[in-house]
């Protein structure tokens, strides 16, 4: 059942499938296209690179009449760069399909363009929240006649302030069409569209130790603050990554990372929510020609985008949204290629990244720091490598090369020497500095293995929290197990547990960042002031 041939697809788009070298389906295919095919509504939990698109394009290419120039489907996504990579996507496996029009709508064009392609009735339309409703408000499109509506990553739009937009586009859609939603995070707010608007819809979960594809091999390395950019340049180095992408947490950090690493020499660029469209778009545009190496960029910059062969992704600030570490590392093993993605942890965000390894219930591999030694070795080899290509290749300069060489030769210069002078002139160049690695420290609570604290949390009977859900909260967000856990008490306002020393310092960095009910939950050491 794995292959598209053995579902009743139309001929014209399995050739196109096809053309693609698509054979096999994702899992999020396998589950969705039956279902779709045959008309149900879907709520899918997909996260980016799973080949949701194709989950939901097949199903519209089918029903679509082209002989009726009628607006037929709509596909709505948080970004210009998704809508963008959708509308590639259904062009490339309806290659065969004639007089089928697709327009896709965004914020940052020129509308009067958009209005001229709206003209000629497009039958299926991909378009930004914001947009649509602008040319729906000057009469430019009509939703209530259509066959089908799909919302990409529909979690992200709620999260970005779309949610009254999304419910006026549903309320404006007439009739029983089909409708898609697609979201990293099946969460209350999707649901609660799901009721109100779909049909029956069925529902499709990948399994959490799914979210973290086999194809993508995670790592993680501990390092102080200031040695992230020596450490994340020595693996480049090492490793000889030629396509690499940076995730930062905030816009002022691309601009200091991207910084730092064109003094070292790298091909960068930034990508943030404060670049004009033509920046963002020259920027992308010489990443995926190669005449970049590294391209840093904020989790809302990178929303979308579409590229492939991206040997490793880092994230040089761990993620304080488990969605957003989903996202990135997204970007890597795609198309079943194997992909790497490396975590940068600080002290301070080891509780993040326990957290993100509960949530997505698999496994991070600890990666040593590579040794100055053997990156220095590697460069060096890398820059002969380098010059021995270069002397075979054409030059305009090969005349008068040959002519500096002879005359050294005739001084008696050993060219070896020479050589040896230009690859030591070249790392002269380079910047290495002297790291440490935090993870060999001295343990904090070494000689306390078996002693125990007293802890006090403002939970209790009011939030509705018994014994199991405090226990609960505790081991889902640490490696704190129940075994670990004694003497918990839980009065009206606030609630009392013991547990190892060991894990204190662990438990008190997990709870920085957790909420309960979307209330924050506060926990400190019982009869002592609070934590700072």
């Amino acid at each position: 059942m794995n292959n598209f041939n053995n579902l009743e697809i139309h001929p014209l788009i399995l050739k196109g499938i096809e053309k693609k070298e698509f054979t096999e389906m994702t899992e999020v295919q396998e589950k969705v296209l039956p279902l779709a095919l045959s008309g149900n509504d879907i709520l899918a939990q997909a996260p980016t690179g799973t080949g949701k698109t194709l989950a939901f394009a097949i199903p519209i290419l089918q029903k679509i009449d082209t002989s009726k120039d009628e607006l037929q489907a709509i596909i709505i996504s948080p970004t210009r760069e998704l809508a963008l990579q959708i509308t590639t996507e259904i062009n490339s496996i309806a290659l065969y399909i004639k007089r089928l029009k697709i327009v896709t709508i965004y914020g940052g064009e020129f509308i009067g363009k958009q209005i001229k392609e709206l003209r000629k009735t497009p039958q299926i339309i991909v378009a930004t929240p914001g947009r649509l409703l602008d040319h729906m408000s000057r009469g430019n499109i009509n939703l209530s006649g259509i066959q089908t509506a799909v919302f990409d990553e529909a979690d992200e739009m709620l999260n970005m302030g779309f949610i009254e937009d999304v419910n006026y586009i549903l309320d404006q859609i007439k009739g029983k069409p089909q409708i898609m939603m697609f979201s990293a995070t099946i969460s209350k707010e999707i649901e609660k569209l799901t009721k109100s608007y779909l049909i029956n819809a069925e529902t499709i979960r990948i399994s959490r130790k799914e979210l973290v594809t086999q194809q993508v091999k995670t790592f993680y390395i501990e390092v102080y603050p200031e040695d992230k950019i020596e450490v994340m340049t020595r693996i480049i180095d090492i490793y000889d990554y030629k396509l690499v992408m940076v995730f930062c947490n905030t816009k002022v950090a691309v601009d200091e990372v991207t910084a730092k690493l064109l003094q070292r020499g790298y091909l960068v660029e930034g990508l943030h929510g404060d670049m004009k469209q033509e920046q963002r778009e020259r920027v992308m545009n010489r990443y995926r020609s190669g005449s970049l190496d590294i391209l840093v960029a904020s989790d809302v910059a990178a929303r979308g985008l579409d590229i492939n062969d991206i040997d490793v992704v880092f994230n040089y600030d761990v993620p304080t949204d488990m969605e957003y570490y989903i996202h990135r590392i997204g970007r890597t093993g795609r198309a079943k290629a194997e992909g790497k993605a490396i975590s940068l942890v600080t002290k301070r965000e080891r509780s993040k990244l326990r957290a993100i390894m509960a949530y997505t219930r698999s496994e991070i591999t600890k990666m040593d720091i590579p040794d100055l030694e053997n990156v220095i070795k590697k460069r060096i080899k890398n820059l002969i490598l380098e010059a021995s290509k270069s002397a075979s290749s054409d030059s305009k300069y090969q005349k008068y090369v040959n002519e500096g060489i002879t005359d050294l030769k005739n001084q008696g210069y050993d060219l070896a020497d020479v050589c040896n002078g230009l690859i030591k002139l070249r790392l002269n160049n380079l910047t290495y500095d002297e790291v440490n690695d935090p993870s060999k420290e001295r343990n904090v609570f070494s000689g306390k293995e078996n002693t125990k604290t007293r802890l006090f949390i403002t939970l209790g009977k009011k939030d509705k929290v018994e014994i199991r859900d405090l226990i609960k909260l505790i081991t889902e967000t640490t490696s704190i197990n129940n075994r670990d856990i004694s003497k918990v008490e839980i009065h009206d306002t606030f609630s009392f547990c013991d547990i190892p020393t060991r894990k204190l310092e662990e438990l008190l960095e997990a709870f920085e960042f957790i909420k309960y009910k979307g209330r924050r939950v506060n926990i400190e050491v019982a009869n002592r002031k609070k934590r700072r």
